[in-house]
Protein backbone atom coordinates (compact mmCIF):
# COMPACT_ATOMS: atom_id res chain seq x y z
CA UNK A 1 0.00 0.00 0.00
CA UNK A 2 0.76 3.76 0.01
CA UNK A 3 0.81 5.39 3.40
CA UNK A 4 0.87 9.11 3.38
CA UNK A 5 2.31 9.89 7.57
CA UNK A 6 2.07 13.27 9.27
CA UNK A 7 2.31 15.06 6.31
CA UNK A 8 2.98 18.53 6.33
CA UNK A 9 3.60 21.60 4.37
CA UNK A 10 3.97 25.24 5.12
CA UNK A 11 3.83 28.15 2.84
CA UNK A 12 5.36 31.15 5.07
CA UNK A 13 3.38 31.34 8.10
CA UNK A 14 0.33 29.38 6.72
CA UNK A 15 0.33 25.77 7.05
CA UNK A 16 -1.58 24.39 4.07
CA UNK A 17 -1.28 20.62 4.89
CA UNK A 18 -1.05 19.62 8.78
CA UNK A 19 -0.38 16.17 9.94
CA UNK A 20 -2.39 14.27 7.33
CA UNK A 21 -1.88 10.62 8.02
CA UNK A 22 -4.02 8.10 5.67
CA UNK A 23 -3.22 4.75 3.53
CA UNK A 24 -4.17 3.45 0.28
CA UNK A 25 -4.46 -0.32 0.53
CA UNK A 26 -3.52 -2.36 -2.85
CA UNK A 27 -6.38 -2.65 -5.36
CA UNK A 28 -8.51 -0.09 -3.78
CA UNK A 29 -10.35 3.44 -4.82
CA UNK A 30 -9.83 6.01 -2.03
CA UNK A 31 -11.84 9.79 -2.82
CA UNK A 32 -10.24 12.63 -1.34
CA UNK A 33 -12.77 15.26 -0.64
CA UNK A 34 -12.49 18.85 0.70
CA UNK A 35 -13.21 22.38 -0.49
CA UNK A 36 -10.98 24.88 -2.41
CA UNK A 37 -7.86 25.29 -0.49
CA UNK A 38 -8.37 22.28 1.84
CA UNK A 39 -4.76 20.68 1.27
CA UNK A 40 -5.93 18.18 -1.50
CA UNK A 41 -3.30 19.43 -4.40
CA UNK A 42 -0.58 20.35 -1.96
CA UNK A 43 -0.50 16.84 -0.24
CA UNK A 44 -0.45 14.96 -3.83
CA UNK A 45 2.13 17.14 -5.15
CA UNK A 46 4.17 15.83 -1.82
CA UNK A 47 3.13 12.47 -2.77
CA UNK A 48 4.80 12.59 -5.86
CA UNK A 49 7.77 14.69 -4.68
CA UNK A 50 6.73 17.81 -6.72
CA UNK A 51 6.74 19.91 -3.50
CA UNK A 52 9.35 19.93 -0.14
CA UNK A 53 7.83 17.78 2.81
CA UNK A 54 8.25 19.81 5.88
CA UNK A 55 7.39 17.37 8.20
CA UNK A 56 6.17 13.49 7.52
CA UNK A 57 6.71 10.90 5.39
CA UNK A 58 5.30 9.33 2.52
CA UNK A 59 5.75 4.94 2.26
CA UNK A 60 5.29 2.55 -0.44
CA UNK A 61 5.41 -1.02 0.62
CA UNK A 62 6.61 -0.53 4.07
CA UNK A 63 9.55 1.86 2.87
CA UNK A 64 10.11 5.67 2.61
CA UNK A 65 8.84 6.04 -1.29
CA UNK A 66 12.66 6.68 -3.40
CA UNK A 67 12.10 8.80 -6.68
CA UNK A 68 12.63 5.65 -8.28
CA UNK A 69 9.56 4.14 -7.19
CA UNK A 70 7.85 7.76 -7.95
CA UNK A 71 8.72 6.77 -11.38
CA UNK A 72 6.64 3.95 -11.40
CA UNK A 73 3.47 5.99 -10.32
CA UNK A 74 1.07 7.46 -12.84
CA UNK A 75 0.27 11.30 -11.74
CA UNK A 76 -2.47 13.66 -13.50
CA UNK A 77 -1.99 17.19 -12.06
CA UNK A 78 -4.51 19.48 -11.31
CA UNK A 79 -2.94 22.38 -13.94
CA UNK A 80 -3.01 19.50 -17.11
CA UNK A 81 0.38 19.41 -18.67
CA UNK A 82 0.37 17.96 -22.10
CA UNK A 83 1.92 19.96 -25.01
CA UNK A 84 -1.20 21.53 -27.34
CA UNK A 85 0.65 22.07 -30.33
CA UNK A 86 2.21 18.47 -30.43
CA UNK A 87 -0.14 15.74 -32.14
CA UNK A 88 -1.94 13.33 -29.56
CA UNK A 89 -0.21 9.71 -29.97
CA UNK A 90 3.00 11.01 -30.37
CA UNK A 91 3.17 13.01 -27.18
CA UNK A 92 1.86 9.61 -25.74
CA UNK A 93 4.41 7.65 -27.36
CA UNK A 94 6.91 9.77 -25.89
CA UNK A 95 6.01 9.81 -22.58
CA UNK A 96 5.21 6.23 -22.25
CA UNK A 97 9.20 5.97 -23.71
CA UNK A 98 9.73 8.04 -20.55
CA UNK A 99 8.34 5.66 -18.23
CA UNK A 100 10.73 2.84 -19.59
CA UNK A 101 8.33 1.33 -22.22
CA UNK A 102 9.35 0.18 -25.81
CA UNK A 103 8.42 2.34 -28.71
CA UNK A 104 6.04 -0.78 -29.86
CA UNK A 105 4.75 -1.15 -26.53
CA UNK A 106 4.11 2.65 -26.10
CA UNK A 107 2.27 2.92 -29.49
CA UNK A 108 0.64 -0.26 -29.15
CA UNK A 109 -1.05 1.35 -25.54
CA UNK A 110 -1.42 4.62 -27.19
CA UNK A 111 -3.76 3.33 -29.97
CA UNK A 112 -5.54 0.86 -27.30
CA UNK A 113 -6.18 3.81 -25.04
CA UNK A 114 -6.89 6.27 -27.72
CA UNK A 115 -9.73 3.47 -29.20
CA UNK A 116 -11.09 3.17 -25.57
CA UNK A 117 -11.74 7.01 -25.55
CA UNK A 118 -13.51 7.19 -28.64
CA UNK A 119 -10.33 9.36 -30.31
CA UNK A 120 -9.16 6.46 -32.32
CA UNK A 121 -9.52 8.71 -35.87
CA UNK A 122 -7.75 11.86 -33.79
CA UNK A 123 -4.45 10.10 -33.41
CA UNK A 124 -2.80 12.46 -35.47
CA UNK A 125 -4.43 15.76 -34.48
CA UNK A 126 -2.53 18.72 -32.03
CA UNK A 127 -4.25 18.24 -28.38
CA UNK A 128 -5.07 22.32 -28.90
CA UNK A 129 -7.35 20.69 -31.69
CA UNK A 130 -9.70 19.01 -29.11
CA UNK A 131 -12.95 20.20 -26.75
CA UNK A 132 -11.62 20.22 -22.88
CA UNK A 133 -13.31 17.26 -22.70
CA UNK A 134 -11.56 15.11 -24.74
CA UNK A 135 -8.12 16.70 -23.83
CA UNK A 136 -9.02 15.36 -20.36
CA UNK A 137 -9.31 11.87 -22.27
CA UNK A 138 -5.53 12.21 -23.42
CA UNK A 139 -4.82 13.37 -19.95
CA UNK A 140 -6.42 10.18 -18.67
CA UNK A 141 -4.55 8.10 -21.13
CA UNK A 142 -1.11 9.78 -20.13
CA UNK A 143 -1.81 8.93 -16.83
CA UNK A 144 -2.39 4.73 -17.08
CA UNK A 145 -0.66 4.55 -20.40
CA UNK A 146 2.31 2.66 -18.62
CA UNK A 147 0.65 0.58 -16.72
CA UNK A 148 1.57 2.33 -13.21
CA UNK A 149 1.92 0.44 -9.63
CA UNK A 150 -0.11 3.24 -8.05
CA UNK A 151 -2.02 6.28 -9.41
CA UNK A 152 -2.45 9.52 -8.10
CA UNK A 153 -5.44 11.92 -10.02
CA UNK A 154 -6.48 15.00 -8.89
CA UNK A 155 -9.91 15.72 -10.70
CA UNK A 156 -9.49 12.99 -13.18
CA UNK A 157 -13.11 13.96 -13.99
CA UNK A 158 -13.86 16.99 -14.27
CA UNK A 159 -14.64 18.29 -17.64
CA UNK A 160 -15.89 14.24 -18.75
CA UNK A 161 -19.71 13.59 -20.19
CA UNK A 162 -21.39 10.99 -18.13
CA UNK A 163 -20.71 8.01 -20.78
CA UNK A 164 -16.55 9.12 -20.67
CA UNK A 165 -16.87 9.13 -16.89
CA UNK A 166 -18.33 5.57 -17.02
CA UNK A 167 -15.21 4.51 -19.02
CA UNK A 168 -12.90 5.94 -16.92
CA UNK A 169 -14.31 3.91 -13.86
CA UNK A 170 -14.02 1.00 -16.04
CA UNK A 171 -10.59 1.98 -16.48
CA UNK A 172 -9.45 2.59 -13.02
CA UNK A 173 -11.54 -0.92 -12.18
CA UNK A 174 -9.30 -2.43 -14.33
CA UNK A 175 -6.01 -1.78 -12.67
CA UNK A 176 -7.59 -1.87 -9.23
CA UNK A 177 -8.13 -5.73 -9.95
CA UNK A 178 -4.80 -6.21 -10.20
CA UNK A 179 -3.66 -4.87 -7.16
CA UNK A 180 -3.23 -0.89 -8.33
CA UNK A 181 -4.06 1.29 -5.02
CA UNK A 182 -5.75 4.74 -6.55
CA UNK A 183 -5.97 7.67 -4.74
CA UNK A 184 -7.96 10.36 -6.68
CA UNK A 185 -9.58 13.77 -6.22
CA UNK A 186 -12.94 14.92 -6.87
CA UNK A 187 -15.76 17.59 -6.03
CA UNK A 188 -18.34 15.20 -7.27
CA UNK A 189 -19.42 13.45 -4.33
CA UNK A 190 -22.06 11.50 -5.63
CA UNK A 191 -19.22 9.68 -7.44
CA UNK A 192 -17.56 9.61 -4.81
CA UNK A 193 -20.23 7.58 -3.17
CA UNK A 194 -20.41 5.09 -5.71
CA UNK A 195 -17.02 4.71 -6.72
CA UNK A 196 -15.25 4.36 -4.06
CA UNK A 197 -13.82 2.25 -0.90
CA UNK A 198 -12.67 4.48 0.97
CA UNK A 199 -12.52 8.18 1.65
CA UNK A 200 -10.58 11.01 3.51
CA UNK A 201 -12.07 14.40 3.82
CA UNK A 202 -10.06 17.43 4.46
CA UNK A 203 -10.27 20.81 5.63
CA UNK A 204 -8.38 23.52 6.28
CA UNK A 205 -5.39 21.23 5.78
CA UNK A 206 -6.23 18.33 8.18
CA UNK A 207 -8.20 15.54 7.75
CA UNK A 208 -11.69 15.83 9.32
CA UNK A 209 -12.67 12.25 8.43
CA UNK A 210 -11.72 9.16 6.68
CA UNK A 211 -13.16 5.43 6.08
CA UNK A 212 -16.04 3.61 4.38
CA UNK A 213 -19.39 5.99 3.27
CA UNK A 214 -21.04 3.53 5.44
CA UNK A 215 -18.42 4.12 8.03
CA UNK A 216 -19.23 8.11 8.17
CA UNK A 217 -23.11 7.42 8.13
CA UNK A 218 -23.10 5.42 10.87
CA UNK A 219 -21.02 8.18 13.18
CA UNK A 220 -23.62 10.69 12.05
CA UNK A 221 -27.08 11.59 13.42
CA UNK A 222 -29.49 8.46 13.24
CA UNK A 223 -32.91 9.97 11.60
CA UNK A 224 -35.83 8.92 11.03
CA UNK A 225 -38.96 9.41 9.11
CA UNK A 226 -42.46 8.60 9.74
CA UNK A 227 -45.86 8.86 8.36
CA UNK A 228 -48.95 9.05 9.99
CA UNK A 229 -52.25 8.84 9.04
CA UNK A 230 -53.39 12.76 10.45
CA UNK A 231 -51.20 15.48 10.91
CA UNK A 232 -48.10 14.96 12.94
CA UNK A 233 -47.54 18.10 14.65
CA UNK A 234 -47.79 16.28 18.09
CA UNK A 235 -44.09 14.93 17.43
CA UNK A 236 -42.52 17.72 18.73
CA UNK A 237 -43.21 17.18 22.70
CA UNK A 238 -41.77 13.48 22.09
CA UNK A 239 -39.26 13.04 24.27
CA UNK A 240 -35.75 12.09 23.38
CA UNK A 241 -36.05 13.62 19.98
CA UNK A 242 -34.79 16.38 17.58
CA UNK A 243 -37.62 16.82 15.57
CA UNK A 244 -35.84 18.62 12.06
CA UNK A 245 -38.75 19.44 10.40
CA UNK A 246 -42.61 18.02 10.60
CA UNK A 247 -44.55 18.81 6.82
CA UNK A 248 -48.71 17.54 7.67
CA UNK A 249 -48.68 14.11 8.17
CA UNK A 250 -44.75 13.44 7.72
CA UNK A 251 -42.28 14.40 10.32
CA UNK A 252 -38.21 13.76 10.07
CA UNK A 253 -36.86 13.02 13.52
CA UNK A 254 -32.99 12.60 14.76
CA UNK A 255 -32.82 10.64 17.56
CA UNK A 256 -30.77 11.79 20.99
CA UNK A 257 -31.37 9.05 23.59
CA UNK A 258 -31.01 5.55 23.00
CA UNK A 259 -34.67 3.54 22.27
CA UNK A 260 -36.55 7.04 21.62
CA UNK A 261 -37.52 5.38 18.02
CA UNK A 262 -39.22 3.06 19.83
CA UNK A 263 -41.34 5.41 21.94
CA UNK A 264 -42.07 7.13 19.26
CA UNK A 265 -43.66 4.46 17.27
CA UNK A 266 -45.20 3.35 20.01
CA UNK A 267 -46.82 6.44 20.47
CA UNK A 268 -47.58 6.90 16.86
CA UNK A 269 -49.94 3.56 16.78
CA UNK A 270 -51.80 4.25 19.58
CA UNK A 271 -52.73 6.91 18.12
CA UNK A 272 -53.71 6.07 15.14
CA UNK A 273 -52.22 4.87 11.62
CA UNK A 274 -48.44 4.88 10.53
CA UNK A 275 -48.24 4.21 6.89
CA UNK A 276 -44.14 4.86 7.11
CA UNK A 277 -41.51 4.66 9.77
CA UNK A 278 -37.82 4.08 8.24
CA UNK A 279 -33.95 4.87 8.95
CA UNK A 280 -33.29 7.73 6.87
CA UNK A 281 -29.57 7.47 5.42
CA UNK A 282 -27.89 10.69 5.22
CA UNK A 283 -26.17 11.09 1.81
CA UNK A 284 -22.51 12.07 1.40
CA UNK A 285 -23.07 15.40 0.46
CA UNK A 286 -25.01 15.88 4.28
CA UNK A 287 -21.99 13.71 5.97
CA UNK A 288 -19.42 16.22 4.00
CA UNK A 289 -21.38 19.51 5.47
CA UNK A 290 -21.45 18.28 8.60
CA UNK A 291 -17.45 17.00 9.26
CA UNK A 292 -16.57 20.51 7.75
CA UNK A 293 -19.05 23.00 9.51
Amino acid sequence: MIEVQDLTRRFGDHTAVDHVSFAVPRGQLLGFVGGNGAGKTTTMRMIMGLLQIHEGEVRWDGHEVTTADRRTFGYMPEERGLYPKQGIADQLVYLGRLHGMSRPDAQRATDEHLERFGLGDRAKDKLESLSLGNQQRVQIAAAVLSRPRVMILDEPFSGLDPASVDTMVDLLREHTRTGVPVLFSSHQLDLVDRLCDGLVVLSKGRVVAQGTADELRSRGPQRHRIVLGGDAGWVRSQPGLHVVDVDGAAALVELLEPGADRHLLTEALARGTVTEFARVRPNLSEIYREVTA
